[in-house]
């Protein structure tokens, strides 16, 4: 009996003491808490990019578009993107409606300008005919006064005079005439040449349009894989897009030697981007693959970003080495380091929260009670944040507000006088619960 009060008694024991140590507090432990670690900290910036090759060979459509005033034309068929081509191998066709009622419309122009050219021919060869025949009449008519004046050496001084004179008009008159008749050579000179110019330049537009018509069937200049160019919308062109005249690119044959990432960083965080950082790369397409590179350019211009007023940067990463699985378009998840801390205190983003905009604390516990810990916060990355004072290392913090915080925050000494609103911290107790969700899963945290 005495054994079985002892045993009792015993167990009365264990059930207090458990409740008192598990039961009083499980409305705080039951949260989740994580620890401040010392370390390096790396502040990343993380974008989704798109790879293409760095070098490529530009596949173009006709180039002489606008001398006839041609200025969009519609791809008729197209080979499938991706396809591997050969040199001179057929890439696509172009509608050519419009070629052909430009070569009607020149042919049409081409015959006028023949008629015109034979009819005004004829014409200035028997014009010059009449005008030939007109001078030699008229040297003709010269010599018989001479031969008049020479016979009337005899006859009165009158008559003598009248025949003098009648040479001296037929003389003039032939004088006259050949004059003419050199002025009128030139002229119609002058019009066959225009109109041979004319007619010669009809012929050199046809020509022209009918090699134009042949670039219409688009070939591979290389070897290679076809990546067609986009649009507007973002897309391939295809059966039914339209080609310009001002940038006739059609698709490109890439060197898969060398691939780039195409992003976009936004006009915050641009200014932390440099050449030659580090990056991090991941392929949607294959999530187990890791790769890594550096930032080879940076856009000096923005450009505005669909459906958004944010303006963002092009940035190009130059991935290191080759790869046979790297194709163009494919998706990468790029994580650019802009600085490496070693050697400093970080915890996770979450557990910050904010005072009036200008005291930053944590939810630290010591022992069994709660402490508002004002701290100072260095740089932030996507999940931490860097602690420049006010938690050692080991410190446990909460990454919520616990169930039963009360009190006064623990300030700092050093930063009295020096507060102010923490440099993209603004708004951090809905920034934190708002990546919380996301985030947690990647803390070490403990319940």
């Amino acid at each position: 009996m005495k054994k079985i009060l002892i045993i009792g008694g015993a167990l009365v024991v264990l059930l207090i003491i458990y409740f008192l140590v598990f039961g009083g507090s499980s409305a705080t432990d039951s949260q989740l808490m994580a620890t401040v670690k010392k370390g390096d900290f790396e502040v990343k910036i993380i974008t989704t990019g798109e790879l293409e090759a760095k070098n490529s060979v530009e596949i173009l459509g006709p180039s002489g578009l606008r001398n006839f005033g041609i200025y969009q034309v519609n791809i008729q068929s197209i080979q499938e993107e991706g396809t591997e081509v050969k040199k001179g191998g057929w890439i696509a066709t172009l509608d050519p409606s419009e070629l052909r009622g430009k070569i009607t419309d020149v042919q049409a122009d081409l015959d006028t300008r023949e008629s015109e050219y034979t009819q005004m021919k004829l014409d200035t060869t028997l014009e010059m005919r009449q005008a030939r025949d007109e001078l030699i009449n008229l040297k003709y008519d010269v010599e018989e006064k001479k031969i008049v004046l020479e016979q009337s050496q005899y006859e009165p001084p009158a008559t003598i005079k009248q025949a003098q004179i009648s040479v001296d008009k037929s003389k003039r008159a032939y004088n006259q005439a050949k004059e003419n008749y050199k002025i009128k050579l030139e002229q119609n000179a002058t019009k066959m040449r225009i109109s041979a110019g004319r007619l010669n330049k009809a012929k050199r537009e046809l020509s022209e349009l009918m090699a134009l018509g042949e670039s219409f069937q688009i070939k591979a200049p290389e070897d290679g894989m076809l990546i067609y160019r986009k649009g507007w919308d973002g897309k391939p062109i295809k059966e039914g897009s339209q080609i310009s005249a001002w940038d006739p690119v059609v698709a490109t044959l890439p060197d898969l030697s060398v691939m780039l990432s195409k992003t976009y960083v936004n006009e915050v965080d641009v200014r932390k981007v440099k050449v030659g950082q580090k990056v991090e790369i991941g392929l949607d397409a294959f999530p187990e693959k890791e790769l890594t590179g550096k930032v080879i350019s940076i856009a000096n211009v923005g450009e505005q970003k669909p459906n958004s007023d944010a303006k963002v940067f092009q940035v190009n990463i130059e991935i290191n080495g080759y790869d046979p699985l790297l194709l163009p378009s494919m998706t990468t998840s790029n994580t650019i380091i802009t600085k490496r801390v070693a050697d400093v205190l970080h915890f996770p983003l979450e557990s910050l929260h904010s005072k009036n905009d200008s005291i930053t604390y944590v939810y630290k516990k010591e022992g069994i009670n709660i402490v508002r810990q004002e701290v100072q916060v260095g740089e932030t990355n996507t999940t931490d944040a860097m602690i420049l004072a006010g938690l050692e290392e080991g410190d446990r913090i909460y990454m919520s507000v616990p169930d039963d915080e009360e009190g006064k925050i623990e300030l700092l000494p050093e930063l009295n006088g020096k507060r102010s609103k923490p440099s993209g911290m603004e708004g951090a107790d809905e920034k934190v619960k708002a990546e919380s969700k996301n985030n947690i899963s990647a803390q070490e945290v403990n319940n």
